[in-house]
């Protein structure tokens, strides 16, 4: 990536900055250690999407990743589909990652062995603090791996509405009601289990919990209780997704997140039929909820300017790039651009990583972010509408401040 002086000083001032990792998918660090990693890890998570789109049957990519085959089988596996994906945004960091923790230039049929070799020999109990605390200088990464059980304060953690939320058979919410040693007869009931929930996800350093857009109707707390009854005794075997039960447990997430305190995080947009997380979905969400912090993710991409909007007229709404730098730096750093002109900069947070097993790639996907973030500010400066110093502060707040505050992380 050719940038610009102007670019390039302003990512030298950002290598500076401490960073919140605003969204992984990380689980402690012992899960990561247990198991055997190669080459093809680094080929995991979002690249699979470039992969099967470009021919790779499912089943193969499956295999890419199952360790007890022979490396060299599971290489052929990959090597017709490589440059098919090594140019896009989502292999990137892979190739950032190999050069700058293992020492290879490219990932090619004379490295893939030997780049193996010298990842497993990293893959050692201190990965995590030596990859993103001393390289990336990230303070927090915020996790998702529907877990509380991490060992310090780098990882903290997010939880999954749906745990309690999505119940569609009765089984499910008596389970729920004896895992928290309660007994469920009525809504209220399950209500109350929720709110129990929550407070002991918090108390085990959960900051937050996380949903998706999608349209989940207007809660009627009737309608609700008609279903519940209806599971209860046996009238309904099972409920469709989306759901009166459903939309009134999600309210009641909600409401209960502002009054202990959490936020709520939002997929929004990318991942199969997008159309069904759209964004705008939760604008009459946001409006019902004025109490409740909302994280609104992925700029809801392709909708980024919905999305924008969305966070303009909400005080309540903050916008997060987590996982845009890779799906595509250039709509990105499009609508990022519009962002300044349609957002307090307070109201923004630059960079997640949004990755599980190959903690290797936060970091070059946290490259690719200073990137775009220095192309975005970098042209305000050289055009006379803000100063270096002014470029820097904005930053700041993107990578580190806005979210600490935020999520209360102080």
């Amino acid at each position: 990536m050719r940038l610009s002086d102007t670019e390039q000083a302003l990512v030298k001032a950002f290598e500076e900055f401490e960073i919140v990792d605003a969204h992984e998918h990380l689980p402690p660090e012992h899960v990561r250690t247990g198991q055997k990693v190669d080459a093809l890890t680094l080929f995991s998570h979002y690249t699979r999407t470039d992969l099967i789109t470009s021919g790779m049957k499912p089943e193969h990519y499956d295999a890419l990743h199952n360790a007890e085959l022979p490396l060299d089988y599971r290489w052929g596996l990959l090597r017709p589909f490589l440059e098919n994906v090594r140019y896009g945004s989502y292999a990137r960091p892979a190739f950032i990652a190999a050069k700058e923790f293992y020492g290879f230039d490219d990932i090619n049929d004379n490295t893939y062995g030997p780049l193996s070799e010298e990842m497993q020999k990293q893959n050692t109990p201190g990965i995590y603090r030596r990859m993103l605390r001393d390289k990336c200088k990230i303070r927090h990464a915020l996790t998702q791996a529907g877990r509380t059980d991490y060992d310090d304060d780098l990882l903290v953690p997010l939880m999954p509405v749906d745990v309690y939320a999505a119940v569609h058979v009765w089984e499910q919410i008596a389970a729920r009601g004896h895992d928290l040693g309660e007994r469920v007869a009525n809504l209220d009931d399950y209500v109350l289990v929720v709110e129990k929930a929550l407070a002991k996800w918090k108390s085990e350093g959960a900051v937050g919990i996380k949903m998706a857009s999608r349209t989940y109707g207007e809660p009627n707390r009737g309608d609700a209780m008609a279903a519940f009854e209806a599971l209860r005794n046996g009238a309904q075997q099972k409920l469709a997704d989306l759901n009166p039960l459903r939309a009134y447990l999600v309210e009641q997430m909600l409401r209960l997140a502002a009054e202990q305190e959490l936020v709520v995080a939002v997929h929004a947009g990318m991942w199969g039929d997008f159309r069904e997380l759209a964004s705008q979905w939760m604008i009459p969400v946001v409006m019902r909820n004025p109490k409740t912090r909302f994280d609104l993710y992925h700029m809801g991409m392709p909708d980024v300017r919905t999305t924008g909007v969305i966070g303009k007229n909400s005080p309540n709404v903050w916008l997060n790039l987590c996982w845009t730098h890779v799906i595509s730096p250039v709509m990105t750093r499009s609508a990022l651009d519009e962002y300044i002109d349609l957002v307090p900069v307070n109201k923004i947070t630059a960079f997640g990583g949004d990755y599980g097993k190959p903690v290797e790639k936060v970091y070059g996907h946290l490259v690719m972010a200073r990137e775009d973030i220095a192309m975005v500010l970098g042209r305000r400066v050289d055009a006379g509408l803000m100063t270096d110093k002014q470029a820097i502060a904005v930053a700041r707040k993107w990578f580190f401040e806005n979210p600490m505050e935020l999520y209360r992380l102080g």
